[in-house]
């Protein structure tokens, strides 16, 4: 059958050709002659359905055989494979491709096969915000049931087709008991169903994209025709690279130096020689000055007008400039670490011996201070009692005595 032309293809072929080519240009880009090969494909579809009139106004998704479900999809595929065609008039495949959308919308619509909140949103010519939130979370969360569906019955049929080759392997299949395979299963009625739900959803997404898109491309060709300068644009990008090429040019014959200068060590010098706001010939004393954000063109020389800095200082950084080089900083914090440190060392020395080894010592010598005190004191008791052994109590008063 591959050596058969386009006309001499029956409809079931053609159709899986034309749907190989556009799974491939899906998953990744594919040669323009390849996607309008496919398109040609899936137009010779369209025409043999229609000699065939394999479906009917009168007819719901009930009435249509299995085999006959899939050629539904024609039309958004060619939609699709038209909308990745590139052209210099993209509004005519915009059309086109919405075209072909809007017909596959349509009679999956008289074959009663969208959801009636999404029939509702067509009829309707704008809604609230809220409401669309709510229709694209349902229409997205319908779109991932569909792909589980289609997941689950792939994986379904890779598992019977492996189970029906293991027992053909073991029990050997006498003549005429082949199993006939149900072109009207309800498993793969189930699978192009699933597959329309899908295509629909993505329908609906892509026709809301190339209505905007044709907005656009339509404002744009006005534009063009009322100003009558369709290379506007163009000069303008041409303009802008040249001036930045000169001013790279520039830059670059400024930075070639005549002799090497010594090694730069402080980390903000050398982003302010990298950024023009510096030379290496400076001296550099660490030293500080704010930075000025804005055009090459200003900062690289002086400031003499008052226009030039306010343009100067139009792209200022939102949050707070350094105060100090990465040198200053590093010494800062190795003073402070080493004040931290003797203050430490103190609090060690003070803690290991003035109240854990100082204080028994006190207490020793207060001890011995109140042994001394306790024996002068029985001394001085001592004394005291032979004394009043010697003079008992009144004898130096004669003249009290009685007469005698």
């Amino acid at each position: 059958m591959g050596g058969l032309s386009m006309e001499e293809l029956p409809l079931s072929a053609l159709f899986e050709q034309a749907r190989k080519i556009h799974l491939a240009a899906s998953e990744s880009g594919t040669d323009q002659d390849v996607v309008k090969k496919g398109c040609e494909m899936f137009q010779k579809c369209e025409d043999m359905i229609g000699k065939l009139g394999l479906f009917s106004s009168n007819e719901t998704k009930e009435d249509i055989s299995t085999n006959n479900l899939k050629y539904l999809l024609v039309p958004y595929y060619l939609a699709e494979l038209t909308e990745k065609i590139i052209q210099e008039d993209r509004i005519q495949i915009v059309k086109a491709s919405y075209a072909k959308l809007k017909e596959f919308f349509s009679f999956c619509e008289a074959m009663e096969l969208v959801p009636d909140e999404e029939l509702e949103a067509s009829s309707r010519s704008s809604g609230a915000p809220a409401d669309r939130r709510a229709l694209k979370i349902a229409r997205f969360k319908r779109q991932k049931a569909a792909e589980a569906k289609l997941l689950e019955i792939k994986e379904r049929k890779e598992r019977r087709g492996r189970s029906t080759k293991a027992s053909a392997l073991s029990t050997p299949v006498e003549s005429g008991e082949e199993d006939i395979p149900d072109d009207d299963s309800e498993e793969e009625r189930e699978a192009w169903l699933s597959s329309i739900n899908l295509a629909i959803c993505k329908a609906i997404d892509l026709l809301e994209m190339l209505k905007r898109e044709e907005e656009m491309l339509s404002a744009i060709k006005e534009r063009q025709l009322k100003d009558g300068e369709d290379g506007f644009s163009r000069d303008a990008l041409d303009d802008r690279t040249k001036k930045a090429e000169t001013w790279h040019r520039d830059a670059a014959a400024r930075i070639q130096y005549s002799k090497p200068a010594q090694p730069i060590t402080c980390a903000t010098f050398a982003q302010d020689v990298l950024e023009g706001r510096a030379s290496v010939s400076q001296g550099h004393d660490h030293k500080n000055q704010p930075l000025i954000f804005g055009p090459a063109s200003i900062v690289g020389g002086p400031l003499s007008t008052e226009r030039e800095r306010m343009i100067a200082q139009v792209f200022q950084p939102s949050h707070r400039m350094p105060t100090m080089c990465i040198e200053d900083a590093g010494l800062t914090e190795m003073n402070i670490m080493n004040d931290w440190q003797e203050q430490t060392k103190k609090a060690i020395e003070e803690a290991t011996t003035s109240w854990y080894n100082d204080k028994p010592l006190r207490r020793k010598e207060e001890d011995e201070e109140d042994d001394d005190e306790d024996e002068e004191a029985v001394m001085k008791a001592r004394a005291f009692d032979d004394w009043k052994d010697d003079n008992p109590r009144g004898a130096g008063n004669k003249k009290l005595t009685p007469c005698g």
